[in-house]
């Protein structure tokens, strides 16, 4: 059978999609423990798995109690300086005077990453380090079976009463005597979350009918999230919990009986960064107080306390001691003793915490890694047919010879497949499916491997066989073709290194940056270079490439065939470019230039210059917010004279009164003000705002999808499929500036500034081919990603967006929210892409199938390389911090680019079947 290039490459990325999802489930286990997970029962509570073989309890009988009642109060993203620092003082005085009182222990506790909510929750808990998968679940968090304190504790008869984020009642269901739970993901509500805990406080503190109190507050994080750490909101939030906290404690002290004392515990599961996020580690993220606090702490030390300055004390008298010249053999003895103490008391409490996150499915990674490897060699191998002019090749189904080459393959992996399931000593996600998909996955990695043999057999006999009629071509690369080809490699070089990850977006400012100079060169080279040429020589070049248009068959051709060479290309650009046009044709990558750095300035990101103030920082502190609020009127304005061209009248009525709600919406949530306000106002969800603007945005993109089909379905217009293609992407350009923060709209705006200038004034007049122009697109989405903000973090995922006109948290949409947010500059210059390509009259109808075809390899090639990357550095020291988020971005930006190739197949009129030859 024959298949079209576009629908070639999306069932390939669908296919290298499943060997990414396999990959990251062997890459982040679930753990897997020595007993059969049980579900949470109403009859009785979910357990931990019991000590395994050898394992005896040290204690004859159950310890005496330390003190009678113990109250937790986990404030979420309570960072370390907000209590010890100078916040702390002026905010939090009750707290910091009892810290300074030695009433208390006071620590800073450092967060391992990831420091999202559920994991740390699980390591204060169970006192181990979570498995970066618990990212993913952070969402759904199933019931908790390690050993934890909660079960102890219910175990043990003690009566347990919560109140806060409902994930505890997730992770611990059945434990809790009382418990009333907030949803801890609707991130714009600052104050009912922590309301509905504190109404508990005077009725619980007064009864004698409990033991342990559980409190989390999620008001602070939530401030963190919509406004950051500098926010002013953040200092009354931090003294209404130093109120709470002196409740509790009063409480506490005037309940207390002699013998037996009460203990309270304060503590942050994270802190934030200084965007207000969290997830990745630095130090703003890692760093929390936790805060021990009873009259007990000021009649006895602690022990461990004692033990610590015994072991000091015994250090320093033998530092003392070698000081004074002491070399005795005794000495140096006793200073090897200490020495191996230390290490090997650090080593095993490292290597006991380490080893549970490190338990990698290494079997269901190379499956994974096999599916991926094997669609990247198909797809390079694919390259010249994908790209011929009419972007078809034959698609072998049973050729003979392959056959049992097939069957074999699937006999030996299926006997590979028993042997290492049957042998395994720990479970592995693969071994767990049923047989029947094992088969079809070895089936398809069988089919796969065929795939390729078939091509690389059919590469060599046609190197084989004899040329008739061999024509010289004189057609070389251009300067865009290596710089592409340069960029690609080293991009993908890079990612072996930490620091290149990290600041990855300098990467990308660096390739378009050159890519912007090449192409000033191209274009000084076509409108001035070409007067000096011969005009018959011009006209002899053209009769050349004519004549090997005709027979070449494995050449890009999307466009005329003149344009296939430099000349041609130059003598089309320089009719076509006249007057002002040519200089404004000129001018325009420089101009280019020009906006990128602006951008730059917009938003630090990476890590090694994270912190250091932008033109972002400035926009939103509280004195400014005039000045961001005229920023985002202009900016919303441009947006609409730059997507309104190629719309409808009644879509340009919706985008703008939908563009006005975007501004009513950031104003409702006091993000900026109107001009005629001068005093404060109210802060609401702004919930009615966002509705509104999310009507109209379903609105242009349901006009544009009705025009799509009509241009499908009943006749086949590419004016109406232009149309509609464009009115779509208008919709989405609204969605976005709906989503994105107010000083992120000019991010929005010098993107569709770049596509129309690059449009007019350079892909048109240079006649690139779809494949450059693809290309392009890819790098420009690239460097967009980072132009918002984002960077290979969890930190910068600004979760917020998920919860846009939400008045309550919904799982799916809130996910596609924050996807579509977080993902937002790729994704607009990928459907920008299939809107030039579908409207451009003067390419052939296999310009959308070659878009499609380089974008997934342009996807393609970088996962493929970075998972086999990251399985040989998975003993990195940074595999957690930097490695693992990176390929978490990787993943989902794999899925969401064969969402992107589906439709780029959809819209490719009249060529989405598949041809059977008879």
């Amino acid at each position: 059978m024959r298949l079209r290039s576009g629908v070639f490459a999306s069932s390939c990325l669908l296919v290298q999609a499943l060997g990414v999802a396999l990959f990251l489930r062997g890459f982040f286990p679930v753990p897997v423990r020595s007993v059969p997970r049980r579900e949470a029962r109403a009859d009785s509570p979910a357990e931990p798995a019991p000590p395994g073989p050898g394992m005896v309890s040290n204690w004859t009988k159950i310890p005496p109690p330390l003190f009678k009642k113990v109250v937790i109060v986990l404030i979420d993203a309570l960072r370390d300086d907000f209590v010890f620092g100078s916040k702390g003082k002026q905010f939090m005085p009750y707290t910091t005077q009892v810290v300074e009182k030695g009433t208390s222990y006071s620590f800073i506790a450092e967060a391992k990453p990831p420091t999202v909510t559920m994991p740390r929750i699980k390591a204060l808990m169970t006192g181990s380090i979570p498995g970066f998968i618990d990212v993913v679940v952070n969402l759904n968090s199933p019931a908790l079976l390690d050993d934890n304190l909660i079960w102890q504790a219910k175990t043990a008869g003690k009566r347990i009463i919560f109140y806060g984020d409902d994930t505890w009642v997730k992770l611990f269901p059945k434990h809790f005597v009382e418990y009333d739970g907030t949803t801890s993901f609707f991130v714009s509500d600052f104050t009912e979350v922590d309301d509905n805990v504190t109404r508990h406080l005077d009725t619980v503190l007064k009864r004698e009918d409990w033991d342990l109190l559980i409190l989390h507050y999620l008001g602070l994080d939530h401030i963190g999230h919509m406004t950051g750490p500098n926010s002013p909101l953040v200092g009354p939030k931090l003294r209404e919990m130093d109120n709470i906290l002196k409740k509790v404690h009063i409480s506490l002290l005037s309940k207390e009986e002699a013998s037996l004392p009460n203990l309270l515990v304060v503590c942050g599961d994270h802190g934030m960064s200084e965007t207000g996020s969290h997830g990745g580690s630095s130090e703003g993220e890692v760093h929390t107080p936790l805060l021990f606090i009873s009259s007990a702490f000021e009649k006895r030390s602690d022990p461990g306390y004692e033990h610590f300055k015994i072991a000091e004390k015994s250090h320093g008298n033998w530092i003392k001691l070698y000081l004074e010249g002491n070399n005795s053999e005794i000495l140096l003895n006793l200073g090897k003793k200490i020495l191996k103490q230390y290490l090997e008391a650090l080593k095993t409490l490292s290597s006991s915490l380490s080893k549970q996150v490190a338990q990698y499915d290494m079997y269901s990674m190379m499956v994974g890694t096999v599916i991926i490897m094997e669609v990247l060699l198909l797809l390079l191998l694919s390259v010249p047919k994908a790209l011929s002019k009419r972007a078809e090749f034959e698609v072998p189904l049973s050729p003979p010879l392959f056959s049992l080459v097939f069957y074999l393959m699937c006999l030996m992996l299926c006997a590979v497949h028993v042997i290492v399931c049957t042998s395994a000593e720990s479970l592995c996600y693969f071994c767990s499916m049923s047989w029947l998909t094992a088969v079809g996955v070895m089936m398809l990695i069988s089919a796969l491997m065929c795939g390729i043999l078939s091509a690389i057999a059919k590469i060599l006999e046609n190197y084989r066989l004899p040329v008739k009629n061999p024509i010289v071509s004189n057609s070389s690369w251009s300067e865009i073709d290596v710089l592409i080809l340069a960029g690609t490699v080293g991009h993908v070089l890079s990612l072996g290194a930490s620091s290149f990850i990290e600041e990855e977006h300098q990467t990308w400012y660096f390739l378009i940056n050159t890519l912007c100079l090449v192409l000033c060169q191209e274009l000084c080279r076509n409108n001035f270079l070409l007067k000096e040429c011969d005009p018959q020589l011009g006209t002899s070049a053209k009769q050349n490439f004519d004549s090997i248009g005709e027979v070449s068959e494995c050449k890009n051709i999307d466009i005329p065939a003149a344009s296939n060479s430099k000349l041609g290309k130059a003598t089309s650009s320089s009719e076509f470019i006249k007057g002002s046009d040519k200089w404004i044709s000129l001018a325009t990558p420089w101009i280019i230039l020009i906006c990128c750095r602006l951008l730059r300035s917009l938003n630090q990101t990476g890590v090694q210059w994270a912190h250091r103030p932008d033109f972002g920082h400035w926009l939103t502190s509280s004195e400014h917010k005039s000045e961001l609020s005229f920023l985002a009127a202009v900016s919303l304005l441009m947006i609409f004279f730059l997507v309104q061209r190629r719309c409808s009248l009644v879509s340009k009525i919706a985008m703008a009164l939908g563009l006005l709600g975007v501004y009513s919406y950031r104003a409702a949530i006091g993000n900026v003000i109107f001009p005629w306000q001068h005093g404060g106002k109210d802060i609401s969800k702004g919930i009615t705002e966002a509705r509104f603007v999310y009507v109209f945005v379903l609105g242009i993109v349901f006009t544009g999808t009705k025009d799509l089909l009509k241009s499908q379905v009943i006749s086949a217009d590419s004016t109406t499929k232009s149309t509609g293609l464009w009115e779509v992407y208008s919709g989405l350009v609204l969605l976005a500036a709906l989503l994105f923060r107010p000083h992120n709209l000019p991010v929005l705006v010098f993107c569709l500034l770049i596509q129309t200038m690059m449009t007019k004034y350079i892909w048109i007049p240079l006649k690139f081919d779809a494949a450059q122009i693809t290309i392009m697109h890819y790098w420009f989405g690239q460097a967009f990603f980072y132009f918002q903000g984002n960077s290979n973090g969890i930190a910068t995922v600004d979760i917020s967006a998920g919860f846009v006109g939400l008045d309550s948290y919904v799982e799916i949409p809130a996910i596609f929210l924050t996807a579509f947010a977080t993902y937002a500059g790729p994704f607009l210059w990928a459907i920008h892409l299939l809107c030039y390509l579908s409207s451009e009259v003067s390419r052939n109808s296999a310009a959308v199938g070659h878009g499609c075809f380089c974008y997934a390899l342009m996807r393609s090639i970088p996962v493929a390389i970075y998972v086999v990357l990251v399985t040989g550095l998975r003993y990195h020291l940074f595999i957690w911090s930097v490695f693992s988020p990176k390929l978490l971005y990787e993943g989902v930006h794999v899925f969401i680019t064969a969402a992107v190739c589906l439709f780029f197949t959809a819209m490719d009129q009249n060529h989405s079947y598949i041809k059977v030859q008879d």
